[in-house]
């Protein structure tokens, strides 16, 4: 029986979509995994346009979107942990698309 890299390293992320309430991220190893969107608070202030583009990051670990900013690794959704963006930071940057 052949094993593929992927069954034996750390799941990376396949394909992501982003609706108006959750992220769903399917996984190398055939999970799907989602979070409440509130969790990303970049993403939850995102238009449907921004939240639709995405591009992965280190073949998979990591998911980015480049129009806000936002960075979020598979390790971090698999664990269950949210965004540790500070109110400070995430109030400078909605008053930065503000203007």
């Amino acid at each position: 029986m052949s094993t593929s890299s992927n069954e034996i390293g750390k799941p990376v992320a396949m394909t992501v979509d982003v609706t108006d309430d959750t992220i769903s991220v399917e996984l190398s190893d055939g999970r799907n995994i989602s979070a409440p969107l509130t969790w990303y608070p970049r993403l939850e202030h995102a238009t449907s346009k921004e939240r639709k583009n995405w591009e992965l990051l280190g073949s998979g670990s990591g998911i980015h979107w480049p129009e806000v900013d936002e960075d979020i690794s598979v390790e971090s959704l698999v664990a269950g942990r949210p965004s540790n963006e500070s109110q400070a930071s995430l109030r400078k940057w909605l008053d930065s698309r503000r203007a």
